[in-house]
């Protein structure tokens, strides 16, 4: 089974020409402290379930967008730009 991802800007195209950006999470601000900014850069939810994740169309248009992923079957839900992150499908 191909593993099959939907680019919001050039459709669906085989996982291999994309790459995993992490899943979303929200920026320390200006006056974060040291554990904030570590915990925002290097710890991750890594839930079992759904997420939104950022993907980059690498072989493609080369432009970034999210996807929202089921961890534990690996299947995209839905794709979207960043700015219709508030939106439903």
């Amino acid at each position: 089974m191909t593993f099959v991802i939907a680019c919001p800007n050039c459709g669906p195209r085989e996982a291999l020409e994309f790459s995993f950006g992490g899943e979303t999470t929200r920026r320390a601000g200006p006056e974060a402290s040291e554990q904030e900014l570590a915990g925002y850069l290097f710890f991750r939810d890594n839930v079992m379930g759904r997420q939104i994740e950022w993907w980059l169309h690498r072989d493609g248009c080369r432009k970034w967008f999210l996807a929202e992923r089921n961890t534990m079957t690996n299947q995209i839900e839905r794709t979207f730009w960043p700015h219709e992150r508030g939106r439903t499908a």
